[in-house]
């Protein structure tokens, strides 16, 4: 019986302007009766619908009490209009449903999407399909606005012919137009967002067999490594990861190729990755213990060879290599090692996650920059911005990344073939302007971290690649929280996912998608907030110490030192043996080594003294003073206390 109300409730709104011309019309029904008929008919589908078990839709829930309504009206007043007005009631109704969540988000468009596919929430596409459907809903918004206007034009000036044959004909055709086109026009859009599948929701089917994932430091067909081959190595690498009863993996790997198939075989097959860039023996014997099996690519002790498991093992059946196992990101277990400004190596617990929101902001405002160009890297994948920028971000996006990253200045002068998305640190880019003058780039893209860039060698930078650096702040803990280019000032500008404020001790407190403590995560980094949101980084709160009970900022001192202009790099640490004293290794630039040419140590120490007695009491400038060729820095580019310490425990 309810599957036959449902029927004809259907047949009733849909012939609603056909029925009223011929019943009104042609068989001269009294407005009366017809508008019981109508209540009837719109009580018995409000009826339908409510016994339902699974909920109800909006449009019927609509329908059936607006024909009560027009009924109703119709019998008090005795009138047909009203009867007549029900499609402008319609459309009315259903633009201020739209409407209302325009200025309420999301909108209903983008609920109906999530609705139908729960993957969108929380994924690199959410902003772009909510801003699409945003769109979308704008115009539904329109045609509601113009279809209401003509139906009450028809209404309430034209014969019931010309009403019945808009309302019940002309406004279906031109709804059915506007569905076709939207469908035809999601088609494409759906086309350019489906190019982002990420390492924890690809599928073997996710891209087309001869997709160029990554090449080798020349680009030619020999070199390529496609989807397919993506799909057959991880599936060998499954193979030689479960042939081993061990839960844990440490990977170190070079080739970025070799790491992305490691990694994600890693996962698919449920086990804890230790990622660290540090593979000597000493460091190895730290973390790693019997049941733990050591991946690599590199010669190194009790380890498993990579590529020689990969080339010895047998080739995988079509179905292993198309079964791709799905790898659940909540439950991924990622350690990555890194080093904390005492140089003594931690693990720090991450998930794919995070790792991928974070990313969803970058595809979001970034994404097309990536999309038009291959990446190149100077940057250990080992590390959370290598990997992020290096791995996860291009293979998310389909980016052709090579194989090696970048280790010498003059490898850039090879890159004028096409555009490139250079991801880089300060201290690589340093190195590279004062060896390289203008490069033959085509439009490249420069991203940096894991560092200071001054804004001197981010103009210089500029001249050589023709690029401003896009700077991103960031730490292994909280991922990256803010961004600028040092061109249109010094301020950080957060990310949208993350809100930041100053803690009681004077440091940034972050909380983000990306952070998974809610009270968010306090850093070590001194700030100042502006109104506006954005925000000035004034140095480390343990770069501050006290010298003879004389607070001092060794940042403060560094950036002095930078401002004579005669030092590329400089590094200041607080020393102790007797007493406490600032320390300072200083890298000359060209100017500072042409000026002290032949000049003994001590000339250098009293020049810099002298200058730093203009802004500082004698008793906290740096007593000792070691001038270098060059700052020692990790694969990062980072300078580590410890090191640095090391050089003035060295007698002169």
């Amino acid at each position: 019986m309810k599957k036959l109300l449902k029927v004809l409730s259907f047949i009733l709104a849909l012939l609603y302007p056909f029925l009223v011309f011929t019943l009104l019309v042609l068989l001269k029904v009294p407005v009366r009766v017809l508008s019981l008929f109508i209540m009837a008919a719109g009580f018995a589908l409000f009826l339908s619908i409510c016994g339902r078990k699974k909920g109800f839709r909006l449009r019927p829930v609509i329908s059936s009490v607006l024909f009560m309504m027009a009924g109703i009206a119709c019998f008090i007043t005795n009138q047909a209009v009203f009867l007549k007005l029900y499609s402008v009631a319609i459309s009315a109704t259903f633009l201020f449903v739209f409407g209302s969540t325009l200025f309420f988000p999301p909108s209903i468009i983008f609920r109906f999407a999530t609705l139908a596919d729960k993957s969108i929430i929380d994924s690199p596409r959410q902003k772009a399909v909510e801003s699409y459907c945003r769109k979308v809903c704008v115009v539904w918004c329109i045609f509601f606005v113009v279809n209401g206007s003509v139906a009450a034009f028809t209404a309430l000036t034209c014969s019931y012919a010309v009403w019945s044959l808009y309302t019940g004909l002309v406004s279906y055709l031109l709804m059915g137009m506007l569905f076709t086109v939207e469908f035809v026009i999601r088609r494409f859009v759906n086309k350019r967002m489906e190019n982002i599948c990420t390492i924890s929701t690809f599928r073997a089917d996710s891209r087309p067999d001869e997709y160029v994932l990554c090449y080798e430091n020349v680009w030619s067909q020999k070199t390529y490594k496609t989807w397919l081959d993506f799909l057959q190595c991880t599936a060998k690498m499954r193979s030689v990861i479960e042939s081993y009863d061990s839960t844990e993996f440490i990977l170190h790997c070079e080739d970025y190729w070799y790491f992305l198939v490691s990694f994600v075989a890693l996962l698919q097959c449920k086990k804890t990755v230790l990622l660290t860039q540090n593979i000597s023996e000493s460091f190895i014997k730290e973390i790693k213990t019997d049941d733990i099996v050591f991946l690599t690519d590199q010669n190194a002790p009790d380890s498993v060879h990579i590529p020689s498991a990969i080339e010895n093992c047998t080739e995988p059946e079509e179905k292993l290599v198309r079964c791709a196992p799905a790898i659940n990101a909540d439950d991924t277990k990622i350690i990555m090692y890194t080093s904390g400004s005492t140089g003594k190596p931690k693990g720090v617990r991450q998930r794919m996650t995070e790792f991928e929101k974070d990313n969803a902001f970058i595809i979001e405002k970034w994404g097309c920059e990536f999309t038009k160009r291959r990446l190149v890297t100077t940057v250990s994948q080992h590390h959370i911005y290598g990997f992020l920028f290096g791995i996860a971000l291009p293979f998310a996006l389909g980016v052709p990344f090579r194989r090696t990253r970048i280790e010498f200045p003059e490898e850039f002068e090879g890159l004028s073939d096409c555009e490139y998305m250079i991801i880089a640190t300060p201290a690589f880019l340093k190195r590279t302007v004062e060896v390289e003058q203008k490069l033959p780039l085509k439009n490249c893209f420069i991203f940096t971290s894991g560092g200071v860039l001054t804004p001197e060698v981010a103009e210089r930078t500029c001249e050589v690649f023709g690029f401003w650096p896009m700077e991103v702040y960031g730490s292994t803990e909280t991922s990256g929280i803010a961004y600028r280019q040092s061109k249109n000032g010094l301020a950080w500008t957060p990310f949208d996912n993350a809100k930041v404020w100053k803690g009681e001790d004077g440091c940034l407190v972050i909380v983000s998608p990306y952070i998974k403590d809610p009270a968010g995560f306090a850093t070590a980094d001194l700030v100042d907030i502006n109104d506006d949101g954005t925000f000035f980084l004034r140095g480390r709160i343990d770069s501050i110490v006290k010298i003879e009970e004389k607070r001092i900022s060794m940042t403060e001192v560094e950036n002095r030192i930078l401002q004579t202009g005669l030092v590329a790099d400089v590094k200041v640490v607080a020393m102790e043996d007797r007493r406490q004293y600032l320390a300072a290794a200083v890298e000359l630039n060209d100017e500072g080594k042409k000026k002290f040419a032949g000049e003994k140590k001590l000339v250098l120490n009293n020049y810099f003294h002298d200058y730093l007695m203009q802004f500082f009491e004698n008793v906290v400038i740096p007593k000792k003073w070691r001038f270098l060729d060059k700052i020692p820095t990790d694969v990062q580019g980072k300078k580590h206390k410890a090191e640095i310490m090391a050089l003035f425990e060295v007698k002169e």
